[in-house]
């Protein structure tokens, strides 16, 4: 009798586990679905750790995430081609004109990368480089010069329509991407694999592919240019925030970083979403999906910033 007790005890315990598993929103409605993500690279890895997370609670809905730029993400939400778009730069008067509705779900920052082999890199992690400087790297035509040399610069850039690019073009004084020089490549990977490879170049990238969260250190052969954010020829103490991922978030968050090029990301959809499981989704995200925020490099959201959001489906 003791046994049959604790056996049945045992199967209780192991059924109430398993229905924790949820396939119902809290008014009853079945959650059950596909959502087709695709757009920045700057949001791909945490929409795949959200995925990953909302499938625990839901495992009716399936996910077919894919990264290919801001642009393409953009494009196939307003095109009816997928339910939500991936970007990670602001939207757009005349994309809201074309019923974008942008939804705020994370924050994080584009930054000017380096070769750790760049044969200057003492000096220049030591001095920075100010906004105008930047800017006569990726903004003036003609080969470009180390200051603290006579070694050419090699620069490089998105091909693809890019949110961080878009970032990084408007910070540095004008509005689209396509006013950036430099040789092109596609995506962050690519861009961050260019730079590292070559010691004499300088790109941008967003956090998430500076840092490997396992270590919260650079990547090897990828290294920050500092930004003389006061323009006094000097990274002072209180602009020298780029050895590891801890750092950096946190200037993000405080304002010492500047913004831009740091910036809110968004998921965006056509109109507000139709489908149960999409809404479901958002609203997921802004609630139990901002756990998953800060350790997978990105910013969380403030509350008030949640509750504006959450308007936006009401």
């Amino acid at each position: 009798m003791k046994k049959l007790i604790i056996l049945s005890a045992t199967a209780l315990l192991f059924l109430t586990h398993c229905g924790s598993k949820k396939s119902t929103s809290e008014s009853g409605n079945k959650i059950e679905g596909t959502i087709s993500i695709s757009g920045a690279f700057a949001l791909y890895p945490l929409v795949n750790v959200w995925a990953e997370e909302f499938r625990k609670e839901y495992p009716d809905v399936k996910f077919n995430v894919s990264a290919g730029g801001a642009g393409k993400g953009m494009a196939d939400a307003l095109g009816g081609a997928l339910d939500l778009g991936m970007v990670s730069r602001d939207i757009q008067p005349a994309e809201t004109a074309q019923g974008a509705l942008g939804m705020s779900v994370t924050k994080d920052a584009v930054l000017p990368t380096i070769s750790s082999n760049n044969p200057l890199l003492a000096e220049i992690k030591a001095k920075g480089l100010t906004r105008a400087e930047l800017a006569s790297f990726f903004l003036a035509d003609g080969k470009k010069k180390w200051k603290q040399s006579d070694k050419d610069v090699s620069v490089f850039t998105r091909s693809d329509a890019s949110g961080a690019a878009a970032v990084w073009a408007q910070y540095l004084g004008v509005q689209e991407q396509e006013n950036l020089k430099g040789i092109a490549v596609f995506g962050d990977p690519g861009l961050a694999d260019a730079v590292k490879n070559n010691p004499l170049a300088i790109g941008f990238n967003n956090v998430i592919y500076i840092y490997d969260l396992n270590s919260g250190q650079k990547y090897p052969g990828i290294e920050v240019a500092p930004i003389d954010v006061n323009e006094n020829g000097v990274i002072d103490p209180e602009e020298n925030f780029y050895d590891n991922i801890e750092q950096i978030t946190a200037a993000i968050v405080d304002g010492r970083y500047p913004s831009p090029p740091a910036r809110e990301l968004f998921l965006v959809s056509k109109g507000k979403p139709q489908k149960p499981h999409v809404t479901a989704f958002f609203n997921w995200v802004l609630e139990n999906g901002q756990k998953y925020v800060e350790a997978n490099g990105y910013i969380r959201l403030s509350e008030e910033v949640i509750n504006t959001q959450k308007t936006k489906l009401q």
